[in-house]
């Protein structure tokens, strides 16, 4: 696999090696010893699967610590703007975001850690399959909106489908937030 950081450092794109043939394709998506030697030492306690229509928008979620989920998300069928934003009080890169597109085709993954606001954009019929490091805890879940201006993510749908709990939630200003950076070992 080849892990490769980006403009947030913690933020890390996989990009698994693919064996095809005429019969299909094999790969490894999840290697604890391979993701450890990468800097991603987490134990996932939950795995979950979505399915969203082309336009659906879901986010930007987040746990509140002592809940906070690190992701490591996949696009199983179709593609998605997925979207990585740093919400740690205090980090270089607080407000900022990562996107990259993940897809069936090009089977990319996004390791998202504790700390950071999570949405993704259905580019068109998706499932996505997702890896977290937390147990959901409905108490702690909180969100921010899609089109904060502090953040101003640049979406490539400009009127997506929203839940009714996502057009509610808080632009960051208002939001709560309780994660602060640490430079220092895990």
């Amino acid at each position: 696999m080849k892990f490769v950081k980006t403009h947030i450092p913690d933020v890390i794109i996989i990009e698994p090696n693919v064996f095809e043939d005429e019969r299909g394709f094999f790969m490894e998506f999840y290697r604890k010893n391979v993701f450890s030697e990468n800097g991603i030492e987490y134990d996932f306690k939950q795995d979950n699967h979505s399915y969203s229509k082309k336009g659906v928008l879901r986010g930007i979620h987040y746990q509140l610590e002592p809940y906070s989920q690190g992701k490591l998300v996949r696009c199983i069928r179709g593609r998605v703007f997925d979207v990585a934003v740093d919400l740690r009080i205090g980090s270089p890169w607080f407000k900022r975001y990562v996107a990259v597109e993940l897809s069936a085709e090009n089977k990319k993954m996004i390791w998202i850690p504790p700390g950071f606001g999570h949405a993704f954009l259905a580019l068109e019929d998706s499932e996505i399959i997702y890896k977290v490091t937390e147990i959901y805890n409905p108490s702690a879940e909180r969100g921010i909106r899609w089109d904060d201006p502090e953040i101003s993510i640049d979406w490539p749908i400009k009127n997506p489908i929203l839940s009714q709990k996502d057009k509610n939630f808080p632009f960051l200003k208002d939001a709560e937030i309780n994660f602060f950076y640490s430079s220092g070992p895990k």
